[in-house]
């Protein structure tokens, strides 16, 4: 006997599903609702942790020099600089740039209301972000009590881009002391920092007099053409003391990120999230199916009786699955596209859709409803024709 869709060519699955519209777009807008969730968290989840090493992917650095009491970009401790300048005496070393980094209270100009702000403080003439447009605008900060703001601070710190933008002159206070907005930078935000600034190397000590001028908080080091920074950090490990923690520039991405990992709770609270989304979707469609297969249990008996094989009939339920998975997907991806950009505009976190998230929801959902399928395909099987008769 020809196998039951290759002998019918009937759409049993897809007829199942449609013969009750409002049964299914319920079920749709339950599976939609599930993915949203599944996208928002992980979307969440991975801006968080790309936030929190914006500046640091933009350093001109193959190597990087912290405390090892430093927890993460917010609590950054400093090291004597002289460890800085004894990484010269390798030969793979070609320059370094000290880098004072610290928060400070800024003070909006419009509301006079104080905010936390990140602060990075560096050498103008020394080599900082390899971007050569950003480097290109650090010259203005020679001068001192001059800063460059990141316009893509939170706007709580004021209307500075755009006042900038429309000419006027920006001065504020930092800590009590005056400093003027003489440009603007994209660098963006994070979870530690709603906003960031540049300035000088004497500009930094005089916003914050209580470092120590001989100490500072990361060192970049830039090595010769044709450099293996690994090897290059092996022998700096060797060599300096245990005051000083010697990083590839991945291995300083890498630090953060697994702060926020595994030193907080939020991504676990994100990852828990989306996690719920599934098992909130597994639910959904497991109740469909299941009351679609006890709907039609005497249609199945009789198809049973007519000698179709289990196999075919168990089939049936796992197209209807495969169809809900498709269909539910794509408004779960359209509306997570929405969020995504409502979010970035709202927050200024880098939260957007990749490729690997899309595949990794789509697949979730998938699992979800082939799951959801494979329950409830056990009330097909456990069916006894002669009682269903």
């Amino acid at each position: 006997m020809k196998g039951f869709w290759q002998g019918r060519r009937i759409p049993l699955s897809w007829l199942l599903l449609t013969r009750q519209p409002v049964r299914l777009l319920v079920a749709l807008a339950g599976i939609s609702f599930a993915g949203i969730l599944m996208f928002m968290q992980l979307g969440f989840r991975d801006g968080l942790f790309d936030a929190s090493v914006t500046v640091h992917r933009l350093f001109d650095a193959d190597i990087v020099l912290i405390s090892p009491r430093s927890a993460s970009s917010v609590r950054m401790a400093g090291f004597p600089r002289r460890r800085l300048v004894q990484t010269l005496a390798d030969p793979a070393v070609e320059g370094v740039t000290p880098v004072h980094w610290g928060l400070m209270l800024w003070r909006n100009p419009e509301t006079r209301r104080n905010r936390a702000i990140l602060a990075l403080g560096f050498n103008p003439d020394d080599p900082f972000f390899n971007d050569p447009s950003l480097d290109a605008k650090t010259g203005v900060l020679k001068q001192k009590g001059r800063i460059l703001f990141d316009q893509l601070s939170r706007p709580e710190f004021g209307p500075i881009a755009d006042w900038y933008r429309q000419g006027r002159v920006v001065e504020t206070e930092i800590a009590g002391n005056r400093v003027r907005v003489e440009g603007l930078v994209s660098l963006g935000t994070s979870f530690g920092a709603d906003g960031n600034l540049l300035t000088s190397t004497e500009t930094f000590l005089d916003l914050m007099p209580q470092k120590p001028t001989g100490a500072i908080e990361v060192g970049l080091v830039r090595l010769k053409p044709g450099a293996d920074a690994a090897q290059v950090v092996e022998r700096l490990k060797e060599r300096l003391p245990d005051d000083v923690s010697v990083l590839t520039k991945q291995g300083f991405i890498d630090f953060e990120q697994n702060y926020w990992k595994s030193s907080t709770s939020i991504g676990f609270i994100f990852t828990l999230g989306a996690a719920m989304g599934f098992v909130v979707g597994c639910v959904i469609v497991y109740q469909v199916l299941y009351t679609d297969v006890s709907d039609h249990l005497p249609e199945y008996a009789t198809l049973m009786a007519m000698g179709y094989r289990l196999s075919h009939l168990l089939g049936v339920v796992m197209r209807e699955g495969f169809y809900l998975a498709a269909l539910g997907y794509v408004p779960a991806y359209l509306a997570g596209q929405g969020l995504y950009l409502f979010v970035r505009d709202a927050t200024k976190l880098p939260v957007g859709m990749d490729l690997s998230r899309a595949l990794t929801v789509l697949t979730m959902i998938l699992v979800m409803c082939m799951l959801s399928a494979l329950l409830a395909m056990r009330r097909l099987i456990d069916a006894d024709p002669a009682e269903i008769f």
